[in-house]
């Protein structure tokens, strides 16, 4: 109950207190007190909290950058065996483009004549200088090379490599970092112009660009449309900073908050270079395409500095939108978009009238495909990579890293490999075979870099790497490593030395014996070494295995090629289950004349600098001079084999130009087709056969053989011309040297001074006689006759003819002898 006041009392009434009586005045600073209670109480901590986000996350920004994977540099040199189609593929492959030969990335041909222009790239040895080369083939070579803007002619060139493969971290983003002065100058300017024009002036957010982009919206419609965001808001919510893209107010509010605190840190220069680093601009898959640099390769398969005025404003309109404007998708839709980029460009200044008009006129100018940025097609040749690379690196360092992986795959001599495989299986692949498979391996002969992996008939298919993983018998692949032991020793044994390829039993201890036979179940008698393996006579090849010893055998394979083997009597005739790949490293030691050479498909790893951190591709020891001699003697054995033995349909196949070495390989009951062979410039192993081990009725020369011809026909290869170092040719007849032209005499190479002695041809024609019985002297000049006559004593002597009393005692035999 309110207090009555006292009549006598001087003081006034107090009104009591209540919400009627404080007024608009009272409210009004309740309201601005509360406010600022909110202020700073919420408001600035969260300020503080967000400023701290900024700094943490900006300022130690750090990208997880792809590791790219290269194929080899092209090295052109005078005198490559190289043809026009090979050559425009290779250039194809690294995302040359036909033009003007002049601006990067370009060639022009004329003919023989082209005109290539280079970009520079970081190599194993070194940063490679971009040059404009002007290069001449002419009958399927190279004849000359010269540095157009040196005025220099060369011996040799490299351009830079094709992209092969990308291996990602755990973000899936495809981003190449670019410095600001790398950005082209119309990027810069053509981007603030459409998206931004107050960027250098404002404070991260600006408030006429809002109303400007307001009263466009609201007075014009269609793809003129702008929004109010500035460039650093939009970097702001690219994700880098955890700002989601749904459209709230909470969302916008944080976003222009860190806009602000973005502007308070950093200046301009650093906020655009981050933005164009970081800003979508495409998806391929679960990879998204971030920043512009990446952006260039992905839709124009070009480097950024390489970009036309109408690519530029391709790049500039997809901001708004990738997937919207994707112009792989929706041509029609992006090219609206970018004439209207190109209008705004020439509206505030950038590009002439002309210019506008002229790239108004331009087609979209992107690929069919990624470009050079390459999806990982070439899985049995990557996961190769990976496994070497696990030797130095853990796995998880090398995804993301930002490193550049720089191999030995030759796109040329990759894509001949897989269409040979493909081809020459759905060939093959008749009615009641089982399905077949194949795993294939080619290496530089020069130096070990390992050219082509194929690994599956589906090759773009990942999956079981038949050519690295698969382990399947090799049979008669392995006996030139039996006659090289042999040929190593030229005063006991040579390839005009003969052996019986009679029966032969080897006692294996126990009481068991084993009797191998020959493919075509008969015995030849004595042979030569060059017969006995250019005919794959296994009871030949036994005998000289046990007389070279299988220990030495056993540790020849684990010397070239790492191979452990029991060593036991089989292992001669290849009783040994190997992949591909292991077969290409034996090989190489043959094809490389004695070297012994690592296979490497990486040939260094540089890091994202630039720089080399690790290198594979290191010189091999040269060939020790003995080791030189019997590799080349083996490589004549092996040329021998194509000319006239168990590889001698190459010949039919138009493949004698390249005078190549090879020998067939077949497991038991057909279940395994192998061909390992080698030009100047090649080697390649090929293995065909049935995952389920199931007989396929294939043998070497109609399996591998034939997959390793559709190769050679499709890839250009110099022919293998052995080096006559160290050796000496005689003819031969009967042990002893002879006269050239000696009926039944041959020709064999030989380690210099290990020629058998010489014996005069002791040949005598027959004497004529006339209807007296009166000798005629023969003609001055040879008949054509008693050449046939010849070629015929010739052919006798090849397949054992003759006067057996003439022949010397063949070699021992240890194979009857217990070990």
């Amino acid at each position: 109950m309110p207090r009555v006041p006292d009549e006598d009392a001087d003081e006034l009434p107090t009104p009591e207190a209540g919400p009627d009586r404080l007024g608009w005045r009272g409210w009004l600073l309740r309201v601005a007190l509360a406010a600022l209670a909110l202020l700073l109480g919420f408001l600035i901590p969260y300020l503080l909290y967000l400023n701290q986000q900024v700094v943490e996350r900006f300022g130690q920004l750090r990208w997880q950058l792809p590791t790219r994977v290269y194929a080899r540099p092209l090295v052109l040199r005078q005198g490559l065996t190289l043809d026009a189609p090979t050559l425009q593929y290779e250039l194809e492959a690294a995302a040359y483009h036909p033009g003007d030969g002049l601006r990067p990335g370009t060639y022009a041909r004329d003919g023989g004549r082209w005109r290539i222009s280079s970009r520079g790239y970081a190599d194993v040895d070194g940063r490679v200088a971009p040059a404009v080369l002007d290069v001449v083939l002419s009958g399927d070579r190279v004849v000359a090379i010269r540095d157009l803007r040196r005025h220099l002619a060369l011996r040799s060139a490299r351009l830079d490599p094709a992209r092969i493969a990308t291996l990602y971290g755990q973000n899936q983003e495809e981003r190449r970092l670019v410095r600001l002065e790398e950005v082209p100058e119309l990027l810069i300017t053509g981007l603030q112009a459409v998206e931004d024009r107050d960027f250098n002036h404002h404070i991260g957010i600006d408030f006429s660009g809002m109303l400007r982009a307001a009263f466009v919206n609201l007075t014009s419609g269609g793809d003129t449309r702008q929004g109010g965001s500035t460039l650093t808001q939009q970097l702001a919510r690219s994700g880098l900073l955890g700002i989601g893209r749904e459209q709230t107010f909470s969302r916008k509010f944080k976003e222009i908050l860190f806009a602000l605190l973005l502007e308070a840190h950093y200046d301009k220069r650093t906020i655009l270079e981050t933005y164009l680093n970081q800003v979508d601009l495409g998806q391929r898959g679960a990879q998204s395409i971030r920043g512009v640099a990446a952006a260039s390769e992905f839709w124009f398969g070009r480097d950024l500095k390489d970009l036309s005025t109408e690519q530029i404003a391709l790049l500039i309109g997809m901001v708004k939108g990738p997937s919207w404007y994707n112009p792989r998708r929706n041509p029609e839709r992006a090219l609206q978009r970018r004439n209207v980029v190109l209008a705004q460009m020439r509206e505030t200044g950038l590009i002439s009238e002309a210019e506008y008009r002229r790239a108004l006129q331009a087609p979209l100018g992107v690929t069919r495909d990624a470009g050079n940025l390459a999806a990982n097609r070439y899985p049995a040749y990557v996961d190769l990579v990976r496994k070497q690379l696990a030797r130095d690196y853990p796995a998880d360092s090398i995804s993301g890293a930002g490193l550049s992986v720089m191999t030995g795959m030759a796109p040329s001599a990759q894509r001949a490999a897989e269409q040979a495989v493909a081809g020459t299986l759905e060939a093959l692949q008749t009615r009641g075979r089982p399905p077949l498979q194949a795993g294939l391996v080619m290496t530089d002969v020069h130096d070990g870099d390992v050219l082509a992996v194929v690994g599956s008939r589906q090759y773009t298919e990942p999956g079981f790497n038949r050519a690295v993983d698969a382990r399947r018998p090799v049979g008669s692949l392995l006996k030139p490593f039996v006659y090289l032991l042999a040929l190593a020793q030229p005063a006991q044994w040579s390839l005009a030395s003969t052996i019986s390829d009679a029966p032969v039993t080897v006692g294996l201890g126990g009481g068991r014996r084993w009797s191998p036979g020959n493919s075509d179940g008969r015995s030849h008698g004595d042979v030569t070494l060059m017969d006995a393996l250019a005919q794959s006579y296994n009871q030949a090849t036994v005998r000289l295995g046990m007389a070279v010893g299988l220990p030495r055998l056993a540790a020849l394979l684990r010397t070239l090629a790492g191979i452990e083997a029991e060593p036991q009597p089989s292992l001669i005739l290849g009783a040994l289950d190997q992949s591909p790949y292991a077969m290409a490293q034996l090989y190489q030691f043959l094809a490389s004349g004695g070297e012994i050479q690592s296979l490497h498909a990486v040939r260094g790893v540089l890091d994202a600098q630039g720089r080399a951190l690790k290198r594979y591709d290191k010189d091999a020891p040269p060939a020790q001079k003995g080791d030189a001699v019997a590799a080349r003697l083996v490589g004549h054995a092996l040329q021998y084999v194509v000319t006239a033995g168990t590889a001698r349909a190459l010949l039919g196949q138009g493949l004698g130009y390249l005078a190549p070495a090879g020998k067939t390989g077949t497991s038991n009951d057909s279940r395994d087709s192998w061909f390992a062979g080698y030009t100047g410039d090649h080697l390649l192993v090929v293995w065909v056969g049935n995952d389920q081990n199931q007989p396929t009725g294939l043998y070497g020369a109609t399996g591998g053989m034939r997959v390793w011809a559709e190769v050679f026909r499709r890839l250009p290869s110099a022919p293998l011309r052995l080096s006559s170092d160290g050796i000496e040719w005689r003819w031969v007849l009967d042990g002893q040297s002879t006269d050239e032209g000696c009926p039944g005499a041959r020709r064999f190479p030989f380690v210099v001074g290990y020629a058998p002695a010489y014996q005069p041809c002791q040949y005598a024609p027959p004497m004529e006689l006339d209807e007296f019985g009166n000798p005629i002297a023969p003609p001055a000049e040879q008949p054509e006759g008693n050449l046939l006559q010849r070629a015929g004593e010739a052919l006798r002597h090849f397949f054992g003819g003759g006067d057996p009393a003439k022949r010397p005692p063949s070699a021992p035999d240890p194979a009857q002898t217990t070990p």
